[in-house]
């Protein structure tokens, strides 16, 4: 046991999610369990992880969960592993749910995305429909989040919409290419747009960002889904901006289309037509959010790959982290929590207060 790179896990501790600070001491090398020296609490080195609480051997469950991102039925695990069913299905759940604050930690974080692609999948599960909408980022293939929701309505691209301006640096010239949904037009220009200050009082006008552009990618079918043409069109934007994203190539959403492949032949659940259908929203959100990080950070993608002659996964080439991870490293990984804010209050602060805001609010 070390301490570099260990932070405290308590919201209460003033000195949470600050790594090497000289706070973290050894508290058991037989329990392995760290203490913190500001809020004298102490906690286990599985503590953020999805190995925490884990009764059964750490080889196991990453074994297990390596078969469940690269799309091996549960029931196959089932019979090799001679687990119950319940098991490998919690097991899904909670590396769904550590991918997920991973997600959250690393991707949905202010970046320079020039170009983004979404996309959204028709799924059936047991009892109905539900559909899955994501979004890339073309130039480090970063996939961004998704979102999953019953009814496929301006909700669902408002909701992606959203998700995408979390990775985005605010104000940053962005192009967005989609298909034909016209939900997809409303929701960008209602959520990529800022308040400008005019000094009057009452609600601010808002204004859409100036370098802001959406291409759209109509495919006109007729009533036996025959196609009979298509149609690419700039809705807002300036065509010498999408042009350059594109280059020699005409507008296209071919990135999110190979992207939604890889997904459908890694998570056995959005298989057209198969029996392996998710029963529950929340486990298919879960599964893809696994499947998606994955994707992320342990496996290179071969465009990348051949541009700089070495694995390279889209987390590197989005200067995320400097190598490729493995499944086990994904799932030992530590999201460190917000930052301490001291609390507000009436009156000048008392001299520990003000030391604690010296020393862990600098």
């Amino acid at each position: 046991m070390d301490s570099p790179g260990v932070f405290c896990p308590n919201l209460a501790c003033p000195a949470r999610g600050q790594r090497d600070q000289g706070n973290i001491r050894v508290h058991s090398q037989r329990e392995q369990r760290y203490r913190c020296t500001v809020c004298q609490r102490t906690f286990t080195a599985t503590k953020g992880t999805a190995l925490y609480r884990l009764h059964r051997p750490a080889p196991l469950f990453v074994q297990v969960v390596t078969l469940l991102a690269y799309g091996c039925p549960p029931a196959a695990i089932v019979v090799a592993f001679g687990l119950d069913e319940r098991t490998v299905a919690a097991w899904h759940q909670r590396a769904g749910a550590h991918s997920e604050r991973v997600q959250q930690g690393l991707v949905e974080q202010p970046h320079m995305l020039t170009h983004v692609q979404a996309d959204e999948l028709r799924i059936k599960k047991q009892g109905g429909v539900v559909w899955l909408a994501m979004a890339l980022a073309v130039t480090s293939r970063l996939w961004l989040g998704a979102v999953v929701q019953v009814s496929r309505d301006g909700a669902l691209a408002e909701r992606l919409a959203r998700l995408v301006r979390r990775c985005v640096v605010p104000a940053a010239p962005l192009v967005w290419s989609v298909d034909g949904w016209a939900p997809y037009v409303t929701a960008v220009l209602r959520v990529f747009r800022d308040p400008v200050c005019t000094g009057h009082r009452g609600r601010p006008p808002l204004r859409r960002w100036p370098g802001l552009a959406l291409a759209q990618v109509i495919k006109h079918t007729t009533e036996r889904r025959r196609l009979v043409g298509i149609t690419r069109q700039v809705v807002f934007g300036t065509a010498e901006q999408v042009a350059a994203c594109f280059g020699e190539g005409v507008i296209n959403t071919a990135w999110i289309e190979r992207l939604n492949g890889t997904f459908r032949a890694r998570l056995c659940a959005l298989v057209r037509r198969g029996r392996a259908l998710a029963r529950q929203v929340p486990t298919l959100h879960g599964a893809t959010y696994l499947t998606g990080t994955v994707y992320n950070f342990c496996t290179p993608h071969g465009t990348l790959s051949f541009r700089a002659n070495q694995p390279t996964t889209p987390a590197m080439a989005a200067g995320l982290t400097d190598h490729c991870w493995s499944l086990e490293e994904l799932l030992r990984y530590r999201v460190p929590p917000p930052r301490w804010q001291p609390a507000c209050h009436r009156g000048r602060r008392a001299r520990i207060e003000q030391a604690l805001i010296a020393r862990w609010c600098a």
